[in-house]
């Protein structure tokens, strides 16, 4: 039996990481910087994650790190870099498999985040989710239970650190590769595969704490805020375009939907069907537009498919839609008198009780 700085040494020789055998005693001694020096017990543990926990315990022992869940999550994070390739070897070799299958490319990505813990399967594995049978068809429920709790040492130190605004946020590329630091995530795993959208520059990376199957950020490069207009759907379509197999939206540019991180400009896709995308059409419309099928979908909120073989029609009426809805919505609250001192959530709710039809 061997001890877990032996087994994980093998791991990363073994791995895509740019070291190999010769490396051996040179990537040893790059551990021990990080747990402090020697072997430690043998282990029966043998997958990556359960041996970088063996490491960090290791660590905290050695007095090398505190015994807090910021302390221990950068350090794993910077042990499972070690297992990662490179940026560019990353980005490589996604496009080289991408030339052969795009489903090949994202076949790589989503299993090399998973490998190195960018993904937290176990984290992800704690969540309910079923189904539920209704008059809209089945709908899918799911309580996410993997979000990490707040680190109560953190938030007690994280008042008396300087404030830092780099990364300007989590969804910034230069996240990439990122130590963490108290109320701020360690990204030293993380990766980003370069594409351009529109001709524009954009990353593409898998969500930590996913929500659904292969679940993807596509996130602008420059640091612009999310707003929904014409390049907005096109953007989308491209995405399609590029991944067939995965879907893309995007959430409202509106603070009143909640959840989305509005300072970054991004969209979220991924490898699953939802029960919208099996709902059936309630009724026909007609846009006026040859070649695009659309119709008021059977779902509790007001939803429109549009369906057609070429893009431009389908992002030309989904603009017009969007153009539509958002000049009705902008008249019912010019024509509602909104008293001084409303907060968002009767703004919100306002916004819910205005019914509104196109």
């Amino acid at each position: 039996m061997k001890t877990a700085v032996e087994k994980f040494v093998t791991l990363i020789i073994n791995s895509d990481s740019p070291y190999s055998e010769i490396d051996r005693i040179y990537v040893t001694n790059l551990i021990f910087r990080l747990i402090g020096d020697g072997q430690g017990n043998e282990t029966e543990d043998e997958e990556p994650v359960d041996l970088a926990n063996d490491l960090v315990e290791l660590a905290i022992t050695r007095g090398k790190v505190e015994d807090s869940i910021t302390a221990r999550e950068i350090l794993e994070d910077q042990l499972m870099d070690l297992l990662t390739p490179i940026p560019s070897t990353v980005n490589a070799t996604f496009w080289n498999k991408y030339n052969v299958n795009p489903e090949a490319a994202t076949d790589y990505f989503y299993q090399l985040s998973q490998t190195n813990d960018y993904i937290k399967t176990r984290a992800i594995a704690k969540n309910i989710s079923y189904e539920t049978k209704t008059q809209y068809g089945n709908l899918e429920i799911t309580v996410n239970l993997s979000k990490p709790e707040k680190d109560p040492k953190a938030i007690a130190a994280a008042g008396k650190v300087k404030s830092n605004s780099y990364p300007v946020g989590p969804l910034a590329i230069e996240n990439e590769g990122y130590l963490g630091r108290l109320g701020y995530a360690a990204r030293s795993n993380h990766r980003v595969i370069r594409m351009m959208i529109n001709g524009q520059p954009w990353g593409f990376q898998y969500s930590p704490y996913a929500y659904f199957g292969e679940h993807a950020i596509f996130l602008n490069q420059k640091h612009v805020p999310m707003t929904i207009n014409m390049q907005t759907f096109g953007n989308l379509a491209d995405i399609i375009h590029q991944f067939p197999h995965y879907f893309v939206g995007s959430n409202a540019d509106l603070p009143i939907v909640g959840g989305s991180l509005l300072a970054q400009d991004h969209y979220q896709g991924g490898r699953h069907t939802f029960p919208m995308m099996k709902a059936a059409i309630d009724r026909k419309v007609d846009f006026g537009i040859d070649g695009l099928d659309a119709g008021i979908v059977k779902w509790p909120m007001s939803t429109i498919r549009l369906a057609s073989s070429d893009a431009t029609k389908v992002i030309t009426a989904a603009n017009n839609i969007f153009r539509v809805g958002k000049n009705i919505l902008m008249n019912r609250l010019i024509s509602v008198h909104i008293p001084m001192g409303l907060d968002i959530i009767q703004l919100r709710r306002l916004l819910e009780w205005t019914e509104i039809s196109l």
